[in-house]
């Protein structure tokens, strides 16, 4: 029997869309294939999966997920606590906007003059909303994607938002990132230990950390 058969677990996937009007929208280049390649093994491993999803080309197909579909920041932050309290494991995947539009119109923006400005104001942080109100039974783990001094900004990210542990990627690896079938990880615990993982198809990256999961409960004893 796996260790995560009936543990509820709480995943976070794609981007966010964040409107500038009914037909705009803010957002990135997030394609949801990493999250919902974890919520697949997570699943098939036992775990009943919340999966919380931006707008993405995917569709999850084990039994044991249940997909809510979200668009904005809001949205999902919403959602996100609407299961965190009810879940032993948190994975937040998504790559959420930071900022969303001060005053979305309400109907479509008409091309005149040289400059469109538009006001913009930050999001909810979901992260660090979840690990302020995080039990010591529950595991939070965060990912970060970054573009330079990956090792520090992760860290940084993993002490300020209460992780357990933090996944990073770079986009300085080749073959990582977004859109891309492949990843290559490195995972940093609370302890400042880091532990790095070759190049690899996404869902074998999942396995990888599930693996590392299974590992860091039997050490902390936790869940």
């Amino acid at each position: 029997m796996s260790f995560l058969t009936k543990h509820k677990v709480l995943i976070t996937a794609g981007p966010t869309h964040e409107p500038i009007d009914p037909v705009r929208f803010i957002g990135n280049r997030s394609s949801g294939k990493m999250a919902y390649a974890i919520a697949e093994v997570f699943a098939e491993a036992g775990a009943v999966v919340v999966l919380v999803s931006g707008p993405v080309q995917l569709q999850a197909n084990h039994p044991n997920i249940k997909v809510v579909p979200v668009e904005t920041a809001a949205q999902m932050y919403d959602a996100c606590h609407q299961y965190y309290s009810s879940c032993q494991i948190a994975v937040l995947a998504a790559a959420v906007a930071d900022y969303t539009v001060a005053n979305p119109a309400d109907k479509k923006i008409k091309k005149q003059g040289d400059n469109l400005t538009l006001e913009l104001v930050q999001t909810k942080d979901i992260l660090m909303s979840l690990g302020q109100v995080k039990s010591n039974e529950q595991v939070l783990i965060g990912f970060a994607l970054e573009t330079n001094d990956a090792i520090a900004n992760a860290k940084k990210k993993l002490l300020a938002k209460n992780l357990d542990f933090i996944v990073l990627n770079t986009l300085q690896d080749e073959g990582a990132g977004f859109r891309h079938d492949t990843n290559k990880i490195s995972i940093i615990n609370k302890y400042n230990k880091i532990t790095n993982f070759e190049l690899k198809d996404k869902r074998l990256v999942a396995q990888d950390i599930l693996n590392y999961l299974e590992e860091y409960l039997r050490e902390m004893k936790v869940v």
